[in-house]
């Protein structure tokens, strides 16, 4: 079992940045693809980002290449967003999921742990 838990969300004006953080506890980190997920009012979960647990790889949606960066410290079994250049329509609830896998996972459906989530507002 693993448990997440996002932090760092908040109300920035547009161009401004973030860093969002997911901790998790439970089983070894490093053996977890990562990936961060997000969910504006009305809409569907949408895929942000998602990082490789081996050597680090990332891939991203294409509405936030180039503005944001996922990273992991497997030493503190934390996983990073760090959102630039924040647009109002970035403004959702941003999920980090895991799972033990080798991959890189973009699917939301593979994904077998979830946080609670982290609101993020941007106004203009």
């Amino acid at each position: 079992q693993v448990q997440l838990a996002e932090s760092g969300g908040g109300l920035v004006q547009a161009g401004g940045s973030l860093r969002l953080s997911c901790a998790t506890s439970g089983r070894t980190f490093s053996d977890f693809a990562m990936g961060w997920f997000r969910q504006a009012p009305g809409k569907e979960r949408e895929f942000v980002a998602a990082i490789r647990r081996s050597d680090g790889a990332t891939t991203y949606g294409d509405s936030v290449t180039g503005r944001f960066t996922i990273s992991r410290d497997n030493a503190k079994k934390t996983v990073y967003l760090q959102m630039n250049s924040l647009k109002p329509e970035d403004t959702a609830v941003y999920y980090c999921a895991a799972k033990r896998n080798v991959g890189l996972i973009t699917s939301e459906s593979r994904y077998d742990y979830w946080g609670q989530g982290t609101q993020v507002t941007v106004s203009s």
